[in-house]
C-alpha cells in the first residue's frame, strides 16, 4: 500500500530532493544550511545557525506550520569545540528565533564536513501538525 506524501521542493536542486515531506501529520525536513539570501555562508557559527533556522521556518510555512510545530531537531556541526565554546550564544539566539524556550528533543552531532567547507552547521527537524 502506497503512503500518501506531500512534498515541498525548492532551490537549485529541487529536481533532486525535497526540502520537506509530510506524511499524515508529521513533517520531515531535510537539513537546512546557514546561507544568506545570496547563497553565501557567513563566517560565524551563530550567524549560520540563524540563517539555517530562517530556512527551517520557510519550509514549515509551506506546510502551514511554525517553529512551535517542531518536536525534534538535529544539529550537524563541523567543529564540536567551536560549537560548545559558543553554546550559550547559540542557545540565546535559538530562543530568540523560537520566541521562547524551545520545547523540542535535540541531538548534536559532529560531522567531518558538510556539502561545502564554508558550512559550519546544518539543522534537520521533524514537526507535527495539529
Amino acid at each position: 500500500m502506497a503512503i500518501e506524501k506531500k512534498l515541498y521542493r525548492s532551490g537549485p536542486y529541487a529536481d533532486l530532493f525535497s526540502q520537506g515531506v509530510q506524511v499524515g501529520s508529521t513533517i520531515y525536513m531535510a537539513g537546512q544550511i546557514g546561507t544568506d539570501e545570496a547563497g553565501h555562508a557567513p563566517d560565524g557559527l551563530v550567524e549560520q545557525m540563524q540563517h539555517a533556522y530562517r530556512h527551517v521556518a520557510a519550509v514549515l510555512a509551506e506546510f502551514d506550520c511554525s517553529m512551535d510545530n517542531i518536536v525534534e531537531e538535529t544539529w550537524f556541526v563541523t567543529d564540536m569545540h567551536e560549537c560548545m565554546s559558543q553554546i550559550q550564544a547559540l542557545f540565546t539566539a535559538r530562543q530568540a528565533i523560537y520566541g521562547k524556550k524551545p520545547e523540542v528533543a535535540q541531538t548534536l552531532v559532529q560531522v567531518v564536513s558538510l556539502v561545502d567547507p564554508a558550512f559550519k552547521i546544518e539543522i534537520k527537524c521533524v514537526a507535527m501538525q495539529g
